[in-house]
């Protein structure tokens, strides 16, 4: 299959991570996360968030945001989240069905939820007729493509601890938002007060697997046993495990999210000078949101496949990935010239 503009889940697994893939296949390892490979890379983990992190390695994203949620939550809880989060639109359900908790969708500027939006979301403590608001979840990467800044995440998490909520992080596309605020991770999670993160790496060159983060020391008790019942414990695990330990040696992961990212502006310089195409976010990381003639959209996605966002709109969604190539951007800008 030609390289399109679908999504970065689409792209292959970066050569260095399947030579850790390898490797980690020789020999036996004890099972469920006990082998040194995995003891490895939760200490990588805690040298890149700080020792007091637990750290949950699950199948994939949703896994991710399900144990995060599921752990920190009981059913007479609220979810606070964008309207346009992807545990409120993509997940079929499943935060809904495993924590039974309601989730409250906030109105989003540019993808992103802000204090003055969930404030009317907090009220009804200790009223038992009212679902308990419990938790505030946010996307880095946003759904739309945007960067939530430091200052932004830190104003929601001091309103929510204020109000004794915890914030969970959707860092499905974490290393794109490092890379865009030439930040550390840790400085625009643990540092600013995120409770849990959802630590992503199959966007940006992995094959498969997530982590899940818990910063604050007693919040994880009941983690282990969420995973089991949520089917996101890894018999071998040391094949995602190594996935990790390959992705932050030589900061791969940060190679791998700046040409992402490049691509994308790249995608956007060349966008702009065709006056047929309407942008319609800003260009913070890998994505890029467009509204496009409709009569061209069904040749554009034969030659280089990528999908609808909101189809009324005519608007459309192009996700550039660690492996795509200046030619592919060249090559389709070239296409969509020739159609308009």
């Amino acid at each position: 299959m030609k390289r399109g503009f679908a999504s970065d889940n689409n792209s292959g697994i970066h050569p260095e991570i399947l030579e850790a893939l390898s490797r980690a296949n020789e020999g036996h390892a004890v099972g469920y996360g006990g082998d040194e490979i995995t003891e490895m890379a939760i200490a990588r983990f805690k040298q890149e968030f700080g020792e007091n992190t637990d750290v949950y390695f699950v199948f994939n994203g949703t896994g991710a945001n399900v144990l995060s949620l599921s752990t920190l939550t009981r059913s007479f809880h609220s979810v606070i989240c964008a309207d346009t989060a992807h545990i409120q639109t993509d997940e079929c359900g499943a935060p809904e069905k495993f924590t039974g908790s309601k989730l409250l969708p906030v109105e989003t500027i540019k993808g992103k939820i802000s204090p003055q939006g969930i404030v009317k979301y907090l009220h009804g403590f200790d009223f038992e007729h009212h679902s308990q608001p419990g938790i505030i979840s946010i996307s880095q990467v946003t759904e739309l493509g945007t960067v939530y800044s430091l200052d932004e995440i830190q104003a929601i998490t001091a309103l929510a601890h204020q109000h004794g909520l915890f914030v969970h992080m959707d860092g499905a596309r974490i290393a794109n938002a490092a890379v865009a605020l030439n930040l550390p991770f840790c400085a625009f999670t643990v540092d600013a007060g995120i409770d849990v993160l959802s630590f992503g790496g199959t966007k940006n060159g992995m094959m498969m697997g997530e982590a899940v983060l818990f910063f604050n020391p007693g919040l994880a008790k009941s983690a282990k046993y969420i995973r089991k019942q949520s089917m996101q414990l890894f018999s071998k695990m040391r094949f995602v495990s190594a996935q990790f330990l390959a992705y932050f040696n030589n900061e791969l992961w940060k190679k791998t999210a700046t040409h992402s990212n490049q691509m994308a502006q790249l995608l956007v310089t060349e966008i702009r000078k065709i006056p047929a195409i309407q942008l319609t976010q800003e260009v913070e990381a890998n994505g890029i949101f467009a509204i496009v003639p409709r009569e061209i959209i069904p040749v554009l996605q034969e030659k280089y496949f990528f999908y609808m966002w909101d189809d009324h709109r005519s608007e459309v969604r192009w996700m550039t990935s660690f492996d795509t190539q200046e030619e592919d951007i060249l090559n389709f800008v070239a296409l969509i010239k020739s159609l308009v």
